[in-house]
């Protein structure tokens, strides 16, 4: 049994912490984070088995297994004290590991790790697989509903008023680095798909406001020596939170049965 804490409670960590309240082999919840403590509270109320409520630092104390499903801007506090202490972290934030991977570096001294999940894409065992040999380029494009990428810092900058979009217009072409750090929150699958393949560097990335689609649509193109990919996922967005996929959770969730599975299926 590996005990798990989440580290935010919202679209993301509360539906994993109802999934692994409801009953997963060799899983069990301790303890979770959230900023508004009298809503947690609320909301795990009906639990069968309420975990405790923490501090973001106290997470890494309760659990073998510290599950970062937070804003970007407190993911070192989950994840630095979670690897410091030898735990495993499974982080939903890939963008915000870019920056931060110094916190690799610790989990290696320490006998952490750090695990990012497939989240909304898919195809990250294949493109994997083609990193070990010779690839050429990774290209990923991003379609979302324009609301799903309302409030992201690069629209800020550059005065784009995204919700006054009428039309398909691409806002941001670049590097998964540049992406990931003007949409915090939106494209941590150009951040995963960097980590998988050829680095956040040479990953290339677009990000398209789109009126005419009600799913957040993600294509990965690969050119390798051994493979050339297509690949599209269509993903529902969360009723809480439109930059999110309903998915998402249920990859992490994916992702910690195959921590204790005794049969794990993919790379």
């Amino acid at each position: 049994m590996l005990t798990v804490a989440i580290g935010g409670l919202g679209a993301i960590g509360l539906k994993l912490a109802q999934a692994l309240d409801a009953g997963v082999e060799g899983l069990r919840l301790t303890a979770v984070s959230a900023r508004d403590r009298a809503k947690a509270a609320a909301n795990l109320a009906g639990f069968r088995a309420p975990p405790a409520i923490v501090g973001l630092g106290e997470l890494a104390e309760r659990a073998d297994i510290v599950v970062e499903a937070a804003p970007a801007a407190v993911f070192e506090e989950i994840v630095g004290p979670a690897v410091s202490r030898g735990r495993i972290a499974v982080v939903s934030s890939a963008g915000a590991l870019l920056p931060r991977m110094h916190l690799v570096d610790q989990a290696k001294v320490a006998g952490g790790r750090i695990i990012v999940p497939t989240g909304a894409l898919l195809g990250l065992d294949a493109v994997r697989a083609a990193a070990e040999g010779q690839v050429e380029s990774v290209t990923l494009v991003t379609r979302k509903p324009p609301r799903g990428l309302a409030g992201a810092p690069y629209l800020d900058q550059h005065g784009i008023d995204v919700l006054a979009i009428t039309e398909p217009t691409r806002i941001f072409a670049g590097s998964a680095r540049e992406g990931a750090k003007g949409f915090p929150a939106n494209v941590n699958v150009a951040a995963a798909l960097a980590l998988a393949g050829i680095g956040p560097d040479r990953t290339t990335l677009e990000i398209w406001a789109d009126p005419t689609v009600t799913r957040n649509t993600h294509t990965v193109k690969v050119e390798a020596d051994t493979v050339r990919l297509t690949m599209t996922i269509e993903n529902v967005p969360s009723e809480e939170n439109p930059r999110t996929g309903k998915i998402t959770p249920l990859s992490l969730l994916a992702c910690l049965r195959g921590l204790v599975s005794t049969l794990k299926v993919g790379s």
